[in-house]
């Protein structure tokens, strides 16, 4: 048995001893790139890709993130189809939101270490490994929320904290009508909602979406109907507070039910697509990008909902995680209606086997780009709407 063993050892040290191959297969990371969504330029979802660009490096005053997570928006579609006012030149990085951990900084920066979770409002760039944002722009998450949660509560949350209480001044008893239920807005202004005593919130969804945001409204509707008498039976003398994202004939509806003196947000619509109207987002990244009162405003806003979150009392709904390169396809789920909550790109989360990735891009507006013949099955697209 002694014997049996040693030239088990024996056998085993000259399989170590082995050389390696001289040349083995592994990823070449380069640590000047990183990976990264680039617009080409405006119009459809292919002009979309991910690329290699170069890493950036923090400047004065500035916080470098490495990426775990970026949330992706209603804003983002209107860049990436050049549908708002002094739209960037292409290309370009998308984003204005992420979250992740502090690898860097530049000088002049305090209140930050290596290796703080964090979440940031970045002035494009964010759908990237890194990105490098000015420190008043970047905020500490808790300890028990995760980085898609942090992608998540940023630009959702602020804008509808930023409609209700800074524009709209919601109070106890008040009443409010708040289109697409069952998207990032709609359900962050519904949980800002709950935290008013006695605030009615009036819903409207798609049917699919009912039972899973039932919950979080007071009174939910079916968007294809019409609501407006459904409402006008429960409050006679209308709402508060109407929060539109669809426009159209809603716009008519929503002011029929508006009360006197009351308060109409129109913060997006379908029509956005085609640049008809303008949005509430189109604007709402000045408070971060332009002035300083606008900037000390998101952060009382943010540390006021960090406190609510705190406290239990808002917590961010993820949709669902996508890959850098499936960005394409998380555009098409916000476009389709599909998402309840938040649409996340993970960055660190590898492209699903068999994704749908066909030759021919159809771009929210029905339109098919780089047509193929025989392939029309996608060629009627529903408005889009967050």
């Amino acid at each position: 048995m002694a014997k049996e063993g040693t030239e088990i050892a024996e056998e085993t040290d000259q399989m170590m001893d082995q050389k390696e191959p001289e040349n083995p297969v592994s990823p070449v990371i380069d640590p000047k790139e990183m990976r990264a969504v680039v617009l080409t330029g405006f119009g459809g979802l292919n002009k979309l890709k991910v690329t290699k660009k170069p890493m950036p490096e923090p400047q004065e005053g500035e916080v470098k993130i490495r990426v775990k997570a970026c949330g992706l928006n209603f804003l983002d579609l209107m860049v990436r189809q050049g549908n708002i006012d002094n739209a960037p030149k292409t290309p370009l990085v998308p984003g204005f939101e992420c979250s992740g951990i502090v690898e860097n900084m530049g000088e002049n920066t305090q209140g930050f270490e290596i290796g703080d979770r964090v979440m940031a409002f970045v002035n494009y760039n964010a759908w990237a490994e890194v990105v490098c944002t000015p420190l008043d722009l970047v905020y500490k998450i808790p300890d028990d929320m995760t980085f898609p949660e942090a992608a998540a509560f940023s630009m959702n949350f602020v804008a509808a904290y930023m409609m209700l209480f800074e524009v709209a001044n919601l109070q106890e008893g008040m009443s409010v009508l708040v289109h697409s239920a069952g998207g990032g807005v709609g359900q962050a202004v519904a949980q800002l909602c709950s935290t008013v005593p006695n605030v009615t919130v009036f819903g409207t969804a798609s049917p699919f979406k009912h039972e899973a945001i039932k919950h979080s409204v007071t009174h939910l509707f079916d968007r294809n109907l019409d609501y407006v008498p459904e409402v006008k039976k429960i409050s006679p003398e209308g709402v508060d507070i109407v929060l539109d994202c669809l426009c159209g004939e809603n716009t008519g509806k929503g002011l029929t039910l508006l009360k006197p003196m009351g308060t109409y947000i129109l913060y997006g619509s379908s029509n956005m697509v085609t640049g008809e109207t303008k949005s509430f987002f189109s604007f709402a990244k000045s408070w971060w990008q332009v002035e300083k009162g606008g900037c000390s405003r998101v952060k009382t806003a943010v540390q006021k909902l960090l406190s609510l979150y705190d406290q239990k009392k808002i917590k961010p709904l993820v949709d669902s995680l996508w890959a850098l390169e499936e960005v394409k396809e998380a555009m098409q789920r916000i476009h389709d209606r599909g998402n309840i909550g938040k649409l996340i790109l993970d960055v660190e989360k590898s492209p699903t086997p068999l994704m749908a990735n066909d030759s021919t891009e159809t771009s929210e507006a029905g339109e098919e780009e780089e047509e193929q013949e025989g392939d029309i099955d996608n060629k009627e697209r529903m408005p889009f709407i967050q």
